[in-house]
């Protein structure tokens, strides 16, 4: 039987600097090694015969969020002609971060959250901290935290977001996060593969529109069974009836220490497979079997 043929999608910034994604060398190797025929592919290449792939991976399209649109139009069409994974349909649905609704709609615990679409009134926290973010975004971008008495600022960055066709999202700094950090759940092929904690990303003062360290003082952890037991629940809620071949829950804590989810990642986590070698072979032997399994 022939090697099943596997795509990794990439960037055209991960092609200029091949450190940005330190997992993708460790897994084409790795899937080389499982005996399959892998090859990193940007998304937006259009010599790219999808085609001819048992399986389409996206892995590191950090750059879809400039493009969603033509994003988009590509996973629907890919996975007409292939395996996708995740599938297109997860992958518009999340896309957008207004699918934490429909998240919370299911019974799972969410950061609590609003959003401000251009032409709606501006409706910003008179008190406490909070932060303002885009609902289509990646890296922090547009993203900052302020304090009541900054609320002028984030006026300006509502108003540069909305005339720039941008949604917005205000939702509470979770104060746990200075102390506990936050926590991400990661998973292949149904499987929980390792957890990891980073820092703070939100310095005070900083800018919205400067570049922030994404995944400060990184490092890998041990999961609640709390934890553990909501980030279930938002793949399943996610995953809808689709099969999922990886998947991120970004947590943090309430106040009285309930674990909720910040983020849903379904599109092109960052898995961290570096930090932890043992979840390497699970994500490949996942990756294989969806090759083969997608084969008609």
């Amino acid at each position: 039987m022939a090697f099943p043929r596997i795509a990794l999608v990439t960037c055209r910034e991960v092609v200029k600097d091949p450190d940005w994604d330190r997992d993708l060398p460790l897994v084409l190797a790795a899937l080389e090694e499982a005996g399959a025929d892998p090859v990193a592919v940007c998304w937006d290449d259009p010599q790219a015969d999808w085609a001819a792939f048992d399986l389409v991976v996206i892995r590191s399209a950090w750059d879809y969020f400039e493009s969603v649109g033509e994003f988009l139009a590509w996973a629907d069409a890919c996975a007409e002609v292939t395996t996708l994974a995740n599938p297109a349909e997860v992958v518009r649905w999340n896309v957008d971060k207004r699918y934490l609704g429909d998240l919370s709609r299911a019974g799972v615990p969410v950061v609590e959250t609003r959003y401000l679409a251009p032409g709606d009134c501006v409706d910003l926290p008179e008190e406490g901290e909070f932060v303002l973010k885009p609902t289509v975004g990646a890296g922090a971008r547009f993203t900052a935290r302020y304090r009541p008495d900054e609320r002028g600022i984030a006026v300006r960055q509502l108003t540069r977001m909305h005339a720039e066709g941008m949604t917005a999202m205000v939702q509470p700094y979770m104060r746990s996060i200075d102390e506990k950090g936050e926590r991400a759940l990661h998973f292949a092929g149904g499987r929980f593969l390792h957890a990891t904690r980073k820092s703070a990303v939100l310095v005070p003062g900083t800018p919205y529109d400067h570049d922030k360290i994404p995944h400060p003082a990184l490092r890998v952890c041990e999961p609640t069974a709390a934890e553990l037991a909501v980030a279930e629940r938002a793949l399943a809620a996610g995953a809808a009836g689709s099969d999922l071949l990886y998947g991120r829950v970004d947590l943090v804590d309430s106040d009285d220490g309930t674990p909720l989810v910040m983020e849903l990642e379904l599109v092109e986590p960052h898995l961290f497979l570096h930090l932890c070698p043992a979840s390497l072979p699970v994500f490949v032997t996942a990756m294989v079997e969806a090759a083969v399994g997608g084969r008609v």
